[in-house]
């Protein structure tokens, strides 16, 4: 008797520490949430400035959305894959993980050489039109003359 007592003290002892491990365990499966909620946050933000008719986004800022995003991803990725088997996080989550996040890589690098491009391209006009300025061609018409002026009256009533 007295062995299985101690054999049942043993084994509700066992069964303490291993719950505890997995409890503890168990809430860092948990930490993926919140990459995955800054995820969704950082999407949301992406298809408002994308979608609204008012809503217009500059390059510049779409990259450091995309940016955000990629870094995102690659944490996310990181985590998933340190503990993707103690977790059980399923193959297709996995893989339309991975896929998404080959997306938003390839976004980003689309949208952020647009944004260097815009960026060079407004310096470039900024240069232009200083550089007339200095020339004294202050109109800037549309072949470099000086542009139209005076006032043209629409016609009224019916056309």
């Amino acid at each position: 008797m007295r062995v299985t007592v101690a054999a049942l003290a043993g084994s509700l002892l066992g069964a303490t520490l291993l719950g505890g491990a997995a409890r503890a365990q168990g809430a860092d499966c948990s930490a993926i949430q919140k990459t995955l909620t800054e995820r969704k946050d950082i999407v949301g933000k992406v298809n408002a400035a994308s979608q609204g008719k008012k809503a217009k986004i500059t390059a510049a800022a779409a990259c450091t959305l995309f940016s955000r995003l990629q870094a995102n991803g690659n944490e996310g990725l990181k985590w998933i894959t340190a503990n993707k088997d103690w977790c059980s996080i399923p193959d297709s989550f996995v893989e339309g993980f991975k896929a998404d996040h080959g997306r938003v890589s390839t976004l980003r690098t689309k949208v952020c050489n647009a944004a260097v491009q815009q960026a060079a391209m407004e310096k470039k006009a900024r240069a232009m039109a200083a550089q007339q300025q200095q020339q004294g061609g202050g109109g800037g018409g549309l072949l470099g003359g000086p542009g139209l002026t005076g006032s043209f009256r629409v016609p009224q009533g019916a056309l």
